[in-house]
């Protein structure tokens, strides 16, 4: 950065992380992070300290390293590389009031040393848009504990604004849309199957105070995610269910043709349903020879999206008789999601600069 540069706004853009190489040091090193945080094992520390480091992480460390080795490119890690160009790509566009900077929530480059490096700068406000179009207390929660965790220590406690989520969006709805236009103008498919990361069901009743969650789970068309409404609209499922029917409508898809799921299970609780691996079973069984996925919970390319889904999902189908599937890829650094994120931040900051301006006319008034 210039140190000319007087950048009015910080920035901070956030996903969710990556080992800092696939070996198996660095796998099991981001995997204790990762999984010791207590919104993703949400049960008192001692047995979650038991069960990370004396169970998972030793024993799915070696395997995890290899499936990292699989989505290795030349530039690394294409979720932190994705990062690292739309950083550069927002900075560009936002111009020179604004400082971008990318963290990840787990590993390098660490929210505290973005958070550091503002810091000293005395930004008008820091505007933290974590990267994950649903919101869940695993994931943006996390994120938001963590930037709340280092700046309460501060003396001088800046203006935070956190962008809680934005599957709603209607710029976020039709970037996703014009990419799976792109392989629908090209191929018939029998089924679109809308893939979403997967939640332990406890996690969702815990943030449901309204006791409305998880009423007859199978199905969207006659459970509590039906509708969208003031019960549900922070509930990680319902927000899923919510991006598919957006998409559905934007992409101009019939009742029937596409289904929503939920992938990425881990260990033996009852996670939200229906799962992934069973609908992919099941489509192949009822004859769907071609099936499109998506997967809209992930803004970049990583493992849970060209190996699970691309691959696993793949062989599954193939297996149980289908015949074709293909993966739409992530936003990653697609025009639309640059203009996205641009529109963001400057909705999160005019409203700011409007009331500088306010206070500089009362003030020019007095005088």
């Amino acid at each position: 950065m210039n140190p000319t540069h007087k950048a009015r706004f910080g920035v901070l853009i956030v996903n969710l992380g990556t080992p800092d190489s696939p070996k198996t040091p660095d796998v099991r090193k981001y995997l204790r992070e990762f999984l010791m945080d207590g919104r993703v094992i949400d049960i008192p520390l001692i047995p979650r300290w038991m069960l990370v480091n004396m169970i998972i992480a030793p024993f799915r460390a070696p395997k995890s390293a290899k499936i990292y080795q699989k989505v290795w490119t030349e530039n690394g890690s294409p979720l932190k590389y994705y990062g690292f160009q739309v950083e550069k790509l927002l900075q560009n566009a936002l111009g020179e009031n604004y400082e971008v900077r990318l963290a990840m929530r787990y590993q390098s480059p660490s929210i505290e040393e973005a958070l550091n490096d503002f810091k000293p700068k005395n930004f008008e406000k820091i505007i933290v848009i974590p990267f994950f179009p649903q919101y869940a207390s695993a994931t943006t929660g996390s994120v938001q504990q963590e930037v709340m965790d280092i700046i309460k220590k501060w003396q001088i406690i800046p203006h935070i604004e956190f962008v809680q989520q934005f599957y709603q969006n209607p710029l976020f709805i039709k970037a996703f849309a014009e990419l799976g236009k792109q392989y629908l103008s090209k191929h018939t498919y029998d089924h679109i199957l809308f893939t979403y990361h997967g939640l332990p069901e406890s996690q969702i009743r815990k943030g449901d105070d309204s006791k409305t969650c998880l009423k007859h789970t199978n199905t969207a068309e006659t459970g509590c995610c039906a509708v969208l409404s003031t019960h549900n609209r922070s509930c990680y499922r319902a927000q899923c269910f919510e991006t598919t029917r957006l998409l559905a409508k934007e992409l101009g898809l019939p009742e029937g043709s596409y289904t929503t799921a939920f992938q990425s299970r881990l260990g033996k609780a009852i996670w939200i349903q229906p799962y992934t691996e069973d609908v992919v079973k099941k489509l192949a069984k009822e004859g769907k020879k071609n099936v499109l996925a998506f997967s809209p919970s992930f803004v970049a390319d990583c493992l849970e999206t060209t190996i699970e889904v691309g691959e696993e999902y793949k062989e599954l189908f193939e297996e149980q008789g289908g015949k074709h599937w293909e993966l739409v890829e992530s936003l990653n650094e697609s025009p639309m999601w640059i203009e996205l994120l641009r529109k963001m931040v400057l909705e999160h900051s005019t409203t700011q600069v409007a009331l500088d301006r306010m206070l500089q006319v009362i003030a020019e008034e007095k005088i």
